[in-house]
């Protein structure tokens, strides 16, 4: 493996474009930490503390899932997330706007008109969800009091924060272009890495306190909670590359053609399709929309809105670890891996690719039996793979509530973060892989990955 990595920097143009993957996160880093004009850091700091469990943690999973951070105002507050959206809604209007569609099947210029509608409303949500960020911001006494409710901090926050996801998504797309991986899923992967030292440090500051016998919110980290951290992560960490990398192998038979004297084809090959297909994705969606509800209650038994009970009784049912939010957690979990699947994967179509290419899967006749046989292998494995998805989306709720342990350590060092690393990590290292054995160099899975050029092994 590490005779591999010495390989990755033995190739110029692997070499550039992992520097220059690195050189893109560098400055998405820089501009993590470039704070937002007007804003008094310290006393929102302080106020995100004292907000509640359930906005703590609406603000680290927004971290987590866009790159930015709400607990300190900078000029990359809003993450890539008006980005994220942006693009899952064109997807969706690609299957239901027959002028979309159209555009989409164009090859590559419709698709280069897509991604240029996909900017604009990019920046449509930028304005949006900045609107309502700097209202927030001006309601809770966040701003310096020459800056309070004034048309130029408004304007100035706008364009910061606007230009600021701009700024993401262009880091993004170059790394797409120049650098190694999927540039948005490296930007969310390096906001979830940089993390990680502040997430050791509370471990160890909570095992020295429980250690020392000194007391402790939420009884400190015991070596029981410890020992339990590493055994999820290792468990996660093995389910994340077992589950990315399963595939169920559907058998293809090329049919035979005559060329002249020569008969062509028949070759046997296999058309993957992936367990967990919706990736991360389903989580994200999932985690967003179970924010709101305990949010929402909260604010209307604070009001004294009638009856008070119901609605501390209900925002209570829907904090992590409780039965109903565990219960509503799991099931839409489930919709939407299906959903995501049913907006990205597209049977008829697929069908319609294998008959051109005169393949076909043997017993089926091409057209609408094999849409209909790769529709119902598709949802059977998807079932499996969302319900992996659900349990390690309920790990950090379990630990978090039953051990006591932070939201932070646990959602990082046992759940959703962890499967987004290891799932870029491995998008990564595959295409590694495959420029080094594209230029006759052992991969990092060993000896497979080695050609013979000239009778001598490389």
């Amino acid at each position: 493996m590490f005779r591999a990595f010495i390989n990755v920097f033995r190739i110029p143009d692997l070499r550039k474009k992992v520097l220059f993957t690195l050189l893109m996160l560098c400055v998405y880093r820089i501009g993590f930490y470039v704070p937002l004009p007007g804003v008094n850091q310290e006393k929102l700091a302080t106020h995100w503390k004292g907000a509640g469990q359930s906005t703590e943690q609406a603000a680290e999973l927004f971290a987590m899932f866009t790159g930015g951070d709400l607990g300190q105002s900078t000029l990359f507050g809003l993450g890539i997330m008006p980005y994220i959206s942006a693009s899952i809604i064109l997807q969706l209007l690609i299957t239901v706007v027959p002028a979309l569609e159209k555009l989409y099947k164009e090859g590559e210029s419709g698709r280069r008109k897509i991604t240029e509608y996909t900017r604009y409303a990019t920046v449509g949500l930028c304005v949006v969800q900045a609107t309502f960020w700097i209202r927030y911001l001006n309601s809770s006494n966040l701003v310096y009091p020459e800056f309070q409710n004034s048309i130029q901090f408004t304007i100035m926050a706008l364009f910061g924060l606007m230009c600021g996801t701009l700024l993401l998504m262009w880091v993004g797309e170059q790394i797409d272009e120049f650098g190694l991986g999927n540039g948005i899923s490296l930007i969310i992967m390096a906001g979830i890495i940089a993390r990680m030292p502040y997430v050791f440090i509370e471990v160890w500051r909570g095992f020295a306190a429980s250690i020392g016998g000194a007391p402790v919110t939420g009884g400190g980290m015991t070596p029981e909670k410890i020992i339990f951290l590493v055994v999820s992560f290792v468990a996660v960490v093995a389910g994340s590359i077992l589950i990315t990398q399963a595939q169920r192998r559907i058998p293809i038979q090329q049919a035979k053609q005559t060329r002249g004297r020569r008969i062509v084809g028949g070759a046997r090959h296999y058309l993957p399709l992936r367990v967990n297909h919706g990736g991360v994705m389903p989580i994200i969606f999932a985690s967003s929309f179970l924010l709101f509800p305990g949010v929402i209650f909260g604010w209307l038994g604070q009001g004294g809105i009638w009856p008070t009970g119901l609605w501390g009784f209900l925002q209570d049912e829907f904090r992590p670890g409780a039965f109903v939010y565990d219960t509503m957690y799991v099931a839409m979990v489930y919709f939407f891996a299906y959903f995501w699947v049913s907006v990205q994967f597209r049977p008829k179509e697929l069908s319609d690719n294998l008959r051109d290419m005169g393949s076909f899967i043997p017993g089926l006749r091409p057209g609408k039996r094999t849409a209909d046989y790769l529709e119902a292998v598709m949802s059977r494995i998807t079932y499996v793979g969302a319900g992996f998805l659900a349990v390690i989306a309920l790990i950090p709720s379990i630990a978090a509530t039953q051990l006591e342990i932070p939201w932070r350590i646990s959602g990082f060092l046992g759940g959703t973060g962890l499967l987004i690393v290891v799932s870029v990590a491995l998008d990564v290292i595959q295409r590694m892989e495959a420029n080094l054995i594209m230029r006759n160099y052992e991969g990092f899975l060993g000896s497979e990955g080695v050609g013979r050029v000239k009778g001598r092994m490389y």
